[in-house]
């Protein structure tokens, strides 16, 4: 059996309309014949009288078809067929006939007699499971109380057929069916019946071209990127057969013909052949045509550019095989708004009404000469620049980050650049971001440009409650994404707090029995209000008690206190690029030991002091969606040092490290020499982190990452100090220790099990991410996603080694809600034991708060 595919007519439309066309007829003879009246007679309303099965009364029917007593009417004529159609739109009723009765002289009335359409009072859908019956109730209005017409029982059965073959159910069956009610309700009302049989998914046996002799089937097979044949090997591309995507594969199947020459080349017909209710075969006959190549290609009407310029920006050249797919994308890559085309030259040079069209010349054999015709146009300059849709963020933030300013030259460049940075602003919807381009006038060269936003939460709740660490943690967090500090003193701004300037400020309190910590920050990305600098603050403080292994709890006489304070500033760079952010900072913390001896620590009763200074360089040029980037990329590297005390203090460091080492020093004095070496500490730390993000398809995301550390010391005989580490392992959140450690994730594996116990001085990391939306709504995004991880740490870099790795693989799950900021899920199996003896499990799971990866 072989099927032709075409497009059918609509059956349900057809119907109503053939119903429509017999129901004018019926009013006609009824009109005509009713008390022997003939066409074109006039008459005066005496009175109307509606009559028939309906529940509406009288008056409204009366009223609803605008026929009036006292009024005169022509039988055949205007006013009576018009109040037909008037009822007859309502969709309320399913007869409708008027007549003309009692006759007397010039006067006569008129009787509405009509009957009601039956309303739906129960549905019983069949064949589909309970969470799809609500969408096919929405999706088609078959609530109780909808009026049940033929129309809306084909218009049903068309929209799910349709909606099933598109997911490959070729063989979807719907049968509806209807039975009347009797109850003592007067309405007309039925029950109905929907049995879907959506069938098994139909799969593509075979995909079979004819016509074709320069190019093999294999390669054509493989142009055609969502419709696949059957093949055991193939996992990512299903071989089910969906109508939408079939199409569009022809089209990519014509392209590959031009992208190798063959511009003539076109698609003669496609069929279906049924091999059973499961599988078919796809028959697709093809005209190659010639093989063409490129002649002479001039340009014409260009003055902003030379030809030589705009022959090096379109890369094809005379002998070169005809390309028509590549000829298109480098006149206009309408796929890539960052294109290196001759239309976004222009575009970015001030065109906005230039036109770029290539014309065939000539082409004798098989040689096309081509002429890239230009219409420049004016320069374009923007004239008004105006944003619409932020209701909580004041205009001043919006427009600081704006690129596009009233008198300037037009440039797409800066527009997309501006959609960028409002979308890395976090404040609203990056997938609702749109530049609406209005008033353009070619002959003055100006144009209007509006920036339609859409506010979304920005700020965030965490309130938790869990089990860890031998005991219940509590943790409360409020981060305010958008503050407005200005109007921290006006009642009227508390909603719930004062927002719309675009700061950030945040308050975090964390309990066990075992540890307390407190914190607070605050910046403000703009000081001053005119540049981008960046003023960060943060207060810490923290406690954390030691465990008594003979109580089980925790000893409050015994603790370790840390009290921090950090000063930054940070600058956008104009050089090489905007992209660059200069940051710096001052920090100071406290540490101070109270009878907390530990192995980490060889006193346990005295103070620690990190005074340092950390100067960075970063450039992050993410496309819109801090949340789901798409492309672009991000690095940073950072270098945090101390003052070299050991310069200028006068401490013979060689002597003390000599009698530590010496066995006979007591460990009280051992103490004192610890305490005397980390009473201020001197280091200084190297860290590098760069992430890219590139769309393999669509919706495909491909991340690679790499990370690197170093914690040196620039007196070897003071050695490397024991706050700052890098811990490696687990899911990179930081726990209860407080020791100023750094938690670095590597999926897999237990947490900080990559890292010796007091942890280490060096690691790097490597890291492939492969992500897929499932949705990327204002109200939540979530994402699907699986990974490649790799890393290791030690503690000397003569242990160092890049290619001596833990690695692991696994998936996982992101949400990311305003209101509480990202959660989720991994599930990772490592493929290598940890070298420092900690149990490893075949799978790992590790939940994610409020961090990204």
């Amino acid at each position: 059996m072989e099927k032709q595919a075409n497009n059918l007519p609509n059956h349900a439309v057809l119907t109503s309309f053939i119903q429509r066309i017999c129901i004018a007829l019926l009013f006609t003879i009824s009109l005509s014949s009713y008390g022997q009246v003939e066409d074109g007679e006039t008459y005066l309303i005496k009175e109307i009288n509606v009559t028939g099965n309906t529940n509406f009364s009288a008056q409204t029917i009366i009223a609803y078809s605008k026929l009036r007593k006292d009024e005169e009417i022509q039988v055949g004529g205007e006013k009576i067929a018009n109040a037909v159609k008037t009822l007859w739109k309502s969709n309320l009723f399913s007869s409708i006939d008027i007549y003309i009765t009692n006759i007397e002289g010039n006067t006569a009335n008129l009787e509405i007699n009509l009957s009601d359409l039956p309303e739906l009072k129960e549905l019983t859908i069949v064949g589909v499971k309970r969470g799809k019956r609500d969408e096919i109730i929405n999706e088609n209005k078959l609530k109780p109380g909808q009026k049940v017409t033929e129309n809306l029982i084909a218009t049903t059965k068309n929209y799910l057929t349709n909606k099933y073959r598109k997911k490959g159910y070729l063989n979807t069956k719907v049968r509806i069916t209807t039975s009347e009610v009797v109850d003592s309700v007067e309405k007309e009302r039925v029950n109905m019946r929907l049995v879907l049989d959506q069938g098994e998914k139909v799969k593509i046996k075979s995909i079979n071209f004819d016509g074709n002799e320069k190019i093999a089937d294999k390669k054509l097979r493989k142009a055609m990127k969502h419709t696949k044949q059957k093949n055991f090997i193939r996992i990512l591309k299903r071989s089910k057969y969906i109508e939408d995507d079939f199409r569009e594969d022809l089209v990519s199947v014509i392209d590959y013909y031009k992208e190798n020459g063959y511009r003539d080349a076109r698609i003669i017909s496609d069929s279906i052949s049924y091999i059973d209710d499961k599988t078919i075969s796809l028959d697709i006959k093809v005209e190659e045509g010639e093989k063409y190549t490129f002649g002479k290609i001039s340009f014409v009407g260009n003055t902003v550019y030379s030809d030589q310029q705009l022959s090096n920006l379109l890369g094809l050249k005379e002998g070169d095989t005809y390309n028509g797919v590549e000829l298109r994308e480098r006149i206009a890559d309408n796929s890539n708004p960052d294109a290196n085309d001759i239309t976004n030259a222009y575009q970015n040079w001030g065109y906005m009404f230039s036109s770029i069209n290539p014309v065939e010349v000539s082409a004798e054999g098989n040689v096309i000469d081509m002429e890239i015709r230009i219409s420049e146009g004016k320069p374009a300059y923007y004239n008004n620049v105006t944003v619409v849709g932020n209701d909580v963020t004041n205009d001043h933030v919006i427009y600081r980050e704006i690129r596009t300013r009233p008198g300037e030259l037009y440039r797409k460049s800066e527009i997309i650049r501006t959609i960028r940075e409002l979308g890395q602003l976090g404040f609203f919807d990056a997938q609702q971001i749109a530049p609406n381009v209005k008033n353009p006038n070619p002959v003055d060269g100006t144009l209007d440009i509006e920036y339609s936003v859409v506010e979304q939460g920005s700020s965030q709740i965490q309130l938790q409650g869990g089990y860890g660490g031998g005991g219940f943690i509590g943790t409360l967090g409020l981060s305010f994404n958008n503050f407005a500090i200005k109007d921290i003193f006006k009642k009227d701004a508390y909603k719930p707090v004062p927002r719309g300037d675009g700061q950030s400020l945040a308050l975090r309190l964390q309990a066990s029995q075992y540890y307390q910590t407190y914190s607070f920050s605050f910046s403000e990305p703009w000081l001053g209000g005119k540049k981008p600098y960046q003023l960060s603050s943060s207060l810490s403080y923290s406690r954390q008690f030691l465990y008594d292994s003979s109580t089980g709890s925790a000893d409050k006489s015994k603790s370790f206190n840390i009290t921090g304070l950090t000063l930054g500033l940070s600058t956008r760079l104009a050089e090489p690029d905007d992209y660059f952010l200069l940051s710096q900072a001052i920090s100071f913390q406290h540490y101070n030991l109270k009878n907390y001896s530990t192995s980490l620590f060889t006193f346990g009763d005295g103070t620690s002091n990190n005074l340092s200074y950390t100067i960075g360089l970063s450039r992050n040029n993410l496309y819109t969606d801090p949340i789901y980037p798409t492309g672009g990329s991000n690095f940073s590297v950072s270098a945090k040092f101390s003052f070299p005390y050991s310069l200028v203090n006068g401490v013979d460091y060689e002597a003390l490290a000599e009698e530590r080492a010496d066995s006979n020093t007591t460990d009280e004095r051992i103490s004192e020499i610890d305490q005397e070496r980390f009473k201020w500490l001197e280091f200084y730390k190297i860290k590098f982190k760069a992430d890219w993000y590139q769309a393999l398809t669509k919706k495909l995301v491909l991340r690679p990452s790499i990370e690197f550390g170093f914690l040196g010391a620039y007196n070897s005989d003071r050695g490397v100090i024991p706050f700052e580490r890098f811990f490696l392992g687990g899911d990179g959140l930081a726990n209860y220790s407080l020791d100023g450690r750094e938690v670095v994730q590597l999926r897999g594996y237990p947490n900080q099990s990559l890292s010796d116990a007091d942890g280490g001085s060096i690691y790097n990391k490597f890291s492939l991410e492969l992500r897929y939306p499932i949705t990327l709504g204002a109200q939540a995004k979530i994402y699907a996603l699986s990974f490649l991880e790799a890393g290791s740490s030690v503690n000397d870099f003569k242990d160092f080694d890049p290619f001596k790795l833990q690695r692991s693989a696994g998936f996982g799950l992101r949400i990311f809600m305003p209101a509480f900021g990202l959660l989720g899920i991994d599930f990772g199996h490592a493929f290598d034991e940890s070298p420092y003896g900690t149990a490893v499990k075949n799978w790992e799971t590790h939940f994610i708060i409020g961090q990204q990866f």
